[in-house]
């Protein structure tokens, strides 16, 4: 939910980016921030969606204006690990095995339509995000710093897609849907120049180099006690409560802490308050719990039954 403005909230060096953001995928603020929110709390993000919505044209924009390397892997049914991740070829010159890497090896990484391919290929992505890293044929190596998945999926009813185990879904810190655009920005979209050109035009709005510091200044926005005491009152809900064969786990209550504190330092303060829990609960939530029986689903519905069940502080 909007907080009101803060008079003691410093403008953030990504105030402009945002800006710049704005003004390619139109009326979706929201779903922009809690996107540089999951990056700077060093998780991965999936965008799923109806196709035709701007999930890709977001990515691409994020990669442009952060400055980072990009890679776009399309998925399909015929997709291999190997094509994600790489293969040795014998090299006759040399006499041994040269390893080739695959498409993971880029600081932003766009799973395009992850949903597509078998679970044995969506499975070639779990190391590379917990671990920043890949092992193949025996051999670990690392994955270039920062790096970051978006991925995106189609509605799981539509034809030719493969479900997410939960497994991967637990990898993905946050999953947002950009939705129809409103009637205003539909009529912007509709008279303005194609998204495609607009953000070959744009220059990045920051250096890759400075990624690592602001996310240790997100990471280090102070949480107080009575906040924990929030957050854990909120997962011990979702544990306890019949509406859910199973609550959130260790990690997504670390993944909705780091989230609120990204959040918050995108809102200028060095603090994080219950309404910043409650802004990112919907994305770090919604893909983690399934309710039971006639409970009704989608983030939004659960986030807000679980904001009226947990009493603030």
């Amino acid at each position: 939910m909007p907080l009101p403005a803060d008079p003691h909230a410093k403008p953030t060096p990504l105030a402009g980016l945002i800006r710049q953001a704005g003004s390619v995928i139109l009326g979706k603020e929201h779903q922009i921030r809690l996107a540089l929110a999951c990056l700077l709390a060093r998780g991965h993000l999936l965008i799923e969606d109806l196709p035709g919505v701007g999930k890709t044209t977001l990515a691409h924009l994020l990669a442009r204006l952060l400055g980072l390397q990009f890679q776009r892997i399309q998925f399909t049914s015929d997709l291999l690990p190997a094509d994600i991740v790489g293969v040795s070829v014998f090299d006759r010159g040399s006499g041994r095995f040269v390893f080739h890497p695959g498409p993971i090896f880029a600081q932003l990484v766009l799973a395009d339509e992850i949903n597509r391919a078998t679970p044995k290929t969506q499975s070639a992505l779990l190391e590379a995000m917990e671990e920043r890293q890949v092992t193949c044929e025996g051999m670990t190596r690392p994955l270039p710093a920062p790096f970051f998945v978006i991925a995106t999926q189609n509605p799981s009813h539509q034809i030719g897609t493969f479900a997410l185990p939960e497994s991967q879904l637990d990898r993905f810190l946050m999953r947002i849907e950009l939705g129809y655009p409103d009637r205003a920005a539909e009529r912007e979209l509709l008279a303005g120049a194609d998204r495609r050109e607009l953000i070959a035009k744009l220059a990045p709005a920051l250096d890759p180099e400075q990624l690592p510091a602001l996310q240790q200044a997100a990471a280090r926005v102070h949480v107080g006690a009575a906040l924990i005491d929030y957050l854990q009152a909120l997962v011990a809900h979702t544990r306890n409560s019949p509406d859910y064969p199973f609550g959130l786990s260790p990690r997504a209550a670390l993944a909705l802490l780091a989230a609120a504190r990204a959040w918050a330092w995108l809102a200028g303060r060095d603090h994080a308050l219950p309404e910043d829990i409650q802004a990112v609960l919907p994305a770090v939530a919604g893909h983690r719990l399934r309710p039971t029986g006639q409970t009704p689903t989608g983030a939004g519905t659960i986030a807000a039954a679980l904001i009226e069940a947990v009493p603030l502080p």
